[in-house]
């Protein structure tokens, strides 16, 4: 199948290149980038050799129909809503990795991103990308919202609490720590090396973009209201996304209740590997991959549950999701091209 990638030059349009580059069912037919447009892939990214005679493209819509049957946009917020209501138009299929279609009302996406939603009409047609809960409805779907990378680290820690009702889901404090790529490429004064090297710091505190996307699908999963407290950090690595959870569950929750709700939950997700009770992930572990790591300690006397996850932000929290989503709308094996293990050390 001919795919497109629109806004190509970001790093996880860069990674989309790579996880396409060794799919077997998917050709790269058409790559754009406005500031790049004219130069050589593999003269921007040099990894990405096997590209080195596809050229960035500006966006033209009849020129990115007729070049691919599916296409990937991996444009910033308020861009993407911009472009995709022409691909679909014209019969595309559309993964958007922005936060554009992830909620389904624009007096909130305006209230969180402080602008006017220009296709809101699309906003309800649009599928949330997370396979591990919409598998079926991504089958089935011509747009999928691809999730935040902080959204999809909290989900996945918390989402089998919340279906199960579990007690103190709602209000769950999630304290996130995130490499720096998760900024992007533009430039800013927190990502340079001699502000960022050697020191963490929270940011964004009770007023981050993310949160109503987690709250919007842990309330979708319990039937009620899930509001969370959720403070992300930045930490002076180029990627990978930590997360720890705390649930206050009381005393009545026992270890084996709390296996068994994470076990039943994720039997069917093979990218999701649960370490259990006493084991914790770390960053290195899923850096590359598509795999999320979860672990979990209940302390039983204090009736608290601490669940942590990890994931590669670029990968699982981005392009690696896109390409899973992608292989279910396509019927394919969700895993296919995404196998590849962790690069570890």
């Amino acid at each position: 199948m001919r795919v497109g990638i629109i806004g190509a030059s970001g790093y996880t349009g860069a990674e989309l290149l790579r996880i396409l580059y060794v799919h077997p069912e998917v050709e790269v037919a058409y790559v754009t980038a406005h500031t790049y447009a004219g130069k050589m892939v593999a003269d921007l990214y040099p990894h990405l050799h096997g590209y080195a005679e596809m050229q960035f493209r500006a966006f033209d819509a009849d020129e990115a129909l007729a070049a691919a049957d599916l296409h990937f946009v991996a444009l910033p917020h308020g861009e993407s809503m911009q472009l995709v209501p022409q691909l679909l138009a014209g019969g595309s299929k559309v993964l958007d990795l922005s936060a554009d279609y992830r909620l389904t009302d624009a007096e909130i996406y305006k209230q969180w991103y402080g602008l006017e939603h220009t296709s809101p009409q699309l906003m309800d047609k649009a599928v949330y990308g997370l396979p591990e809960i919409n598998g079926e409805l991504i089958a089935g779907a011509d747009l999928v919202a691809v999730p935040g990378c902080y959204p999809t680290a909290a989900i996945l820690a918390l989402a089998p609490l919340a279906r199960a009702g579990t007690p103190g889901t709602a209000g769950a404090v999630v304290d996130a720590k995130s490499g720096v790529s998760g900024a992007g490429r533009k430039l800013s004064l927190a990502a340079h090396f001699s502000q960022a090297d050697g020191s963490v710091r929270p940011y964004s505190v009770g007023a981050h973009r993310h949160t109503p996307e987690m709250e919007h699908v842990l309330s979708s999963l319990a039937g009620k209201e899930v509001p969370v407290v959720f403070t992300p950090h930045l930490i002076p690595m180029s990627r990978g996304i930590l997360t720890t959870c705390y649930v206050k569950t009381g005393t009545e929750v026992s270890g084996v209740e709390i296996e068994d709700i994470y076990g039943d939950f994720y039997a069917q997700s093979p990218f999701v590997v649960l370490l259990g009770s006493g084991s914790f992930p770390e960053t290195k572990a899923v850096c590359g991959s598509n795999y999320c790591h979860i672990g979990w300690h209940l302390d039983g006397e204090r009736g608290m549950l601490t669940v942590a996850s990890a994931i590669d932000n670029l990968v699982k929290g981005a392009s690696g999701q896109a390409v899973q989503c992608m292989n279910i709308m396509q019927g394919w094996d969700e895993a296919l091209g995404l196998e590849a293990l962790g690069i570890f050390p």
